[in-house]
């Protein structure tokens, strides 16, 4: 059946500005890492974006590796656009990204301009499309010249390949850089995407500063630690989890200190009627300088109980200094 977009997807979600740009990117936005390769079926996947879409998320967040195997979220994603999407194209903000490993050789990953141009053309013919909307950086190349990699994000906006330039996994110092070089150019630079969660919080180190100094948006990944931060581990490793697996998330990483914040951090959040989830997101957003957080999706259910987080109330100051006391106590690096 013909997928229309409900006539309603705009009116609930919350909208928030990059940075000093022009774009508004919702608050709530979808990566595609982990749920949309060749391992999950594709009927789930359309489920979850037409939902997504509907319930008025407009940002969708790729990169070339993502899968697996590395480029089938892509290639996913640009069969159901075809199929579902592209008569919305201009009501959709897509991004992708390059920097780790994609082919083997020594063209393949980092920072050069060989390889992010021959990337952004190979992600755009995954996809179907003619241009993305944001082209990141995905990881500082410390052996390659910041002005080659940026160079390289100049020439394809200049190209017409993308109209945007973002930044991800930037230190602090190389992100001031690269704004200066990206100024110089006159490149349109939207934004800086990093891990941010109740339990990774380096970037307060300076990252939310200097992407503030340089007028850009940040958008966080992880924001739920890789579901960490969910009801998923409160009683220990289900079999079936990511955790189990042992592919990006390991068992060691649940230590006693650590479940036990995340079972006093479930009992704040259910006194608050919502969600271990839903009150990670809040505390993610609660940073005005926080334009949007990624999450990922496997099923439509958990699609809608984690966009709720539009529903439920802004954290208070006692909540925000508990959880920053609770986390303190189970070890984590508090800037």
């Amino acid at each position: 059946m013909a997928y229309l977009a409900a006539e309603d997807r705009y009116d609930a979600m919350r909208y928030q500005r990059s940075g000093r740009t022009g774009v508004l990117l919702p608050e709530v936005s979808l990566g595609l890492w982990h749920n949309f390769g060749d391992t999950h079926p594709l009927e789930t996947q359309r489920a979850v974006l037409r939902r997504a879409f509907d319930l008025g998320v407009t940002h969708f967040d790729l990169a070339n590796n993502y899968g697996p195997p590395a480029g089938s979220a892509e290639a996913n994603f640009g069969t159901l656009f075809a199929q579902d999407f592209r008569p919305y194209r201009d009501q959709m903000f897509i991004a992708t990204k390059a920097g780790y490993g994609m082919w083997p050789g020594p063209y393949g990953e980092w920072g050069s301009r060989k390889y992010l141009l021959a990337s952004l053309d190979q992600s755009l013919t995954r996809m179907g499309l003619d241009h993305v909307d944001v082209s990141y950086s995905h990881r500082f190349d410390p052996d390659t010249p910041l002005e080659e990699t940026v160079g390289a994000l100049d020439s394809a906006v200049r190209q017409g390949k993308a109209l945007y330039a973002g930044l991800s996994n930037y230190p602090p110092e190389a992100i001031t850089r690269a704004t200066a070089l990206l100024k110089e150019l006159r490149t349109p630079y939207l934004i800086n995407q990093h891990p941010y969660s109740i339990l990774q919080r380096e970037v307060e180190g300076g990252v939310l500063a200097a992407s503030a100094d340089a007028g850009v948006g940040f958008i966080a990944y992880s924001p739920l630690a890789q579901g960490q931060l969910t009801d998923r581990y409160l009683a220990g490793v289900p079999a079936d989890s990511r955790m189990a697996v042992g592919h990006f998330l390991t068992r060691d990483a649940l230590t006693d200190r650590k479940l036990t914040l995340l079972r006093a951090l479930d009992k704040l959040a259910r006194g608050r009627g919502q969600t271990l989830a839903q009150l990670a997101l809040a505390w993610v957003l609660r940073d005005p300088r926080v334009t949007s957080v990624v999450i990922g999706a496997s099923s439509v259910a958990q699609l809608e109980q984690n966009i709720a987080v539009r529903d439920t109330p802004p954290l208070t100051e006692p909540e925000l200094a508990e959880i920053d006391r609770l986390s303190a106590e189970a070890g984590v690096a508090i800037p």
